[in-house]
């Protein structure tokens, strides 16, 4: 069986194929892809996959964004963080869903459903009814933190996060103004949260408000090094394709 994953976190769509080929050595994941532009690429040039599983929210776009521009009949099983509102939509429609991060019994199962299922629904009124519900939850991005203290709390508004980065787990929103505060929360579940229109998960340690950037330089091999204000404590430097998707983006 020939799978194609869609995800833009590496390390995410290297786990799942590490488990698929546990499970099944037969499988053959033939393409691990990261984004909407890519994977339309891809489809125009490639015979279509058995299966495919695919993020629902990719560094540029929705996977909604792919299938609109290509044609095809193979099952989709999504992979997704979202809430347990949007999984309920997964579940009346027959479409499975794996939810992050995931577990092996539960892509035991849909693998099960993929190869007993007959007659796949219908994918195209699938994704419009998921796609409506997720335009939706768009609209209510996160605008404040929480966060408590020893004996009261205090906010932090999303406006003033320049950006986030992750050091030893631990999670730090930097202010325009460089005070820095602790989050309670994963770099995987601030993209959620967080409008994309603003926020640019630039590597696995930093996720920057679009205000911050003061500088963009050319750097080796096409990519990119970024400067932000307030200065970051280390160097920021894109990936080649990572840096493609921030420039499509930075350019919309």
């Amino acid at each position: 069986m020939k799978v194609l994953i869609i995800e833009d976190e590496l390390h995410n769509a290297k786990r799942l194929k590490g488990i698929l080929e546990d499970i099944d050595p037969e499988i053959e994941v033939i393409a691990m892809l990261e984004g909407v532009t890519e994977s339309i690429s891809w489809f125009k040039n490639q015979h279509h996959p058995d299966l495919i599983f695919t993020d629902v929210r990719l560094t540029d776009g929705l996977c909604f964004d792919i299938f609109s521009e290509v044609a095809f009949k193979c099952p989709v099983i999504f992979t997704s963080a979202f809430d347990e509102y949007a999984l309920r939509a997964f579940q009346v429609n027959s479409i499975d869903y794996l939810l992050k991060p995931i577990k092996k019994e539960d892509l035991i199962k849909s693998l099960h459903k993929f190869k007993t299922t007959v007659h796949p629904p219908y994918l195209g009124q699938v994704m419009d009814d998921i796609a409506a519900i997720l335009k939706q939850q768009q609209k209510n991005y996160r605008a404040r933190f929480l966060i408590p203290t020893r004996d009261s709390f205090y906010t932090v508004m999303i406006k003033e996060v320049a950006y986030f980065y992750t050091e030893h787990r631990i999670t730090w929103a930097v202010m325009a103004n460089n005070r820095h505060h602790t989050i309670p929360f994963t770099m995987e579940e601030l993209e959620e949260q967080l409008d994309p229109d603003v926020f640019f998960r630039v590597s696995r340690q930093y996720l920057i408000n679009n205000f911050s950037i003061t500088r963009i330089n050319n750097y080796f091999n096409g990519k990119l090094q970024l400067m932000l204000n307030p200065e970051t404590p280390e160097k920021i430097v894109m990936s080649r394709d990572r840096s493609k998707i921030f420039k499509q983006w930075l350019d919309r």
